[in-house]
């Protein structure tokens, strides 16, 4: 079994030779080569090193001149070569250090986000090829297959992947969520896949019952069928179990003002308000809350504040339940 990369990225060492200098007059590579006999290199001799191939005798040098009271230019050439050099020779330690050195150096440099954006996908692909090599049929091999089937938008291979992970250890936690998430995000799903959802979700939530996600999920799919009164504990125990998901404050708000339990509506989505203040859905249903508990004032504040955010940012139909 082979990890599936996903999109594949364009090679990392044609990128930075983007940004190299070019290489140095013979002499010069000559005089580079004989100074790393000796103790120490110049950073012009470490470059020189650098561009001819000579990645290991040049690399310390180019580290130590990201530190260096040198020129912009020179420092970023050496954190640029730096860099390549520890790819060539798949020095993971010193691709890391470059990578922050440029970052910290070069913060908003366009050229070097660009770089860095390419080594970190680098760093990802050859560290996936180390799990595929090492543990192939592991359950964390499977489960980047997956992610990256679901990326691909091949639903199908996802979904086998989660299968073979059940199938191997159906008690592991999280893996029933993630095959519910499948069922739920394809394009093709049929009319079966939220029951098919719920059941993983319930398998997951007797694994693990401290799972937002699942209880978050749950709810939605209660709300979606127009069943608060189930959807309420579910997006209760969403936020209880996690206090910076606004999604499950709104989720609960919204159905408890569908039940017209206004007074009880109002402390969620204020939670919910206080975590995402930009989200429209949020401010109509506490306007609706505070206005069917005679708090006039608030409620239309609240109800100025949706209409401020829907007239810059049109919201789409149903905005007013949470998504």
């Amino acid at each position: 079994m082979s990890i599936n990369p996903g999109i594949r990225a364009v090679p990392f060492l044609f990128l930075v030779l983007l940004l190299s200098a070019p290489a140095p007059a013979a002499q010069q590579a000559k005089s580079a080569a004989t100074a790393a006999s000796g103790s120490s290199l110049t950073t012009e001799q470490a470059l020189t090193l650098a561009q001819q191939g000579h990645c290991k005798e040049s690399l310390a040098t180019l580290k130590r001149a990201m530190t260096a009271q040198i020129p912009a230019d020179t420092k970023k050439q050496a954190g640029v070569m730096g860099l390549r050099c520890s790819m060539t020779i798949d020095n993971r330690e010193a691709t890391t250090d470059f990578i922050h050195l440029l970052s910290r150096s070069f913060p908003k440099d366009p050229d070097i986000l660009f770089i860095v954006v390419h080594a970190y996908s680098d760093l990802s692909s050859r560290t996936a090829q180390d799990l595929a090599r090492n543990a192939p049929q592991s359950l964390p091999a499977h489960k980047l297959n997956a992610e990256a089937y679901e990326m691909q938008g091949n639903w199908d291979a996802a979904q086998h992947e989660y299968e073979i992970m059940i199938e191997k250890d159906p008690n592991a936690p999280g893996t029933h969520f993630l095959l519910a998430r499948v069922f739920l995000s394809r394009p093709d799903a049929g009319p079966n896949a939220p029951e098919r959802a719920k059941e993983e979700l319930k398998k997951e939530l007797q694994i693990d019952p401290n799972n937002a996600g699942a209880h978050y999920i749950l709810g939605e799919l209660a709300r979606r069928a127009n069943n608060c009164a189930e959807a309420t504990p579910e997006f209760q125990q969403a936020a209880k179990l996690d206090p910076t998901f606004a999604e499950a404050f709104l989720g609960w708000g919204f159905c408890l003002v569908e039940l017209k339990k206004y007074e009880e509506a109002i402390p969620p989505l204020r939670a919910a308000e206080k975590l995402t203040p930009g989200n429209p859905a949020i401010h109509f249903s506490l306007g609706t809350a505070l206005a069917r508990t005679n708090q006039t004032q608030e409620a239309e504040k609240e109800f100025a504040i949706h209409r401020s955010l829907t007239a810059t940012t049109p919201a789409p139909p149903g905005a007013e339940k949470p998504q």
